[in-house]
């Protein structure tokens, strides 16, 4: 596309969540949640009550799960909190897969020129790992994790990173939790929400520009949030 098309895509870096927004980790991360649970006799979680617990990290996570089957001390979370990072990275994508009709927007916003990146709570080496197994790592100029700069959303400072990583210009970001709301904000970008995604409270109460149902109406939407011009 001629770049002084009127026609020129909005924008020429679109940034994503992970969890819950760019691929369904939920069967996966609750298996590790139950697993470290489990070490202490505490009772197993279904996949939808650890839905609203994901976005936050693990431990946060974690923490969510522990307080649902009766609470612990810092000194057992911090053992716990190890023992799921090491069921997880051992079970990283075992039922994890992309949403539906996540590889067919991500293709047309890469025909369009957009560069794309990655943004999430989780450890960096995790996510590289699970989108490495799904052969999706080639398609992200960038891919940054909760550790990665030091701070994890809701700061501002990884999604900038991501920004710029990109090479910089107009930006957008795709997630699915307060945290992603807060952080794109902080951060001075437009943010879409997720309806589908892991919600811990209503999807139109996240404060988000846009919400979309599906990935279908991704590339409108963005279209739809066009910066205007200087």
């Amino acid at each position: 596309m001629d770049a002084n098309s009127p026609d020129r895509f909005p924008f020429s870096i679109v940034g994503f969540d992970l969890d819950g927004t760019l691929l369904d980790t939920s069967g996966d991360l609750a298996a590790a949640v139950n697993h470290a649970l489990a070490s202490i006799g505490r009772p197993a979680l279904d996949v939808e009550a650890v839905k609203p617990m994901i976005g936050g990290g693990a431990r946060r996570m974690l923490e969510h799960g522990l307080a649902a089957t009766g609470g612990c001390d810092a000194e057992t979370l911090d053992v716990l909190h190890q023992r799921l990072l090491d069921h997880y990275e051992a079970h990283l994508a075992d039922h994890t897969c992309p949403f539906p009709g996540t590889l067919a927007a991500l293709d047309e916003l890469a025909l369009r020129g957009v560069r794309l990146g990655v943004m999430t709570n989780k450890l960096e080496r995790f996510a590289r790992a699970i989108l490495n197994g799904l052969g999706l790592t080639d398609r992200f100029d960038a891919i940054i994790g909760g550790d990665t700069m030091g701070v994890a959303k809701p700061s501002p400072v990884p999604i900038q990173a991501l920004v710029a990583r990109c090479g910089g210009g107009a930006a957008a970001f795709v997630g699915d939790s307060i945290f992603d709301v807060q952080a794109a904000k902080a951060a001075g970008l437009p943010v879409i929400a997720c309806s589908f995604g892991f919600l811990s409270q209503p999807v139109e109460t996240l404060g988000a520009d846009a919400i979309i149902d599906g990935y279908e109406g991704l590339i409108p939407t963005l279209e739809r949030l066009a910066p205007s011009a200087p």
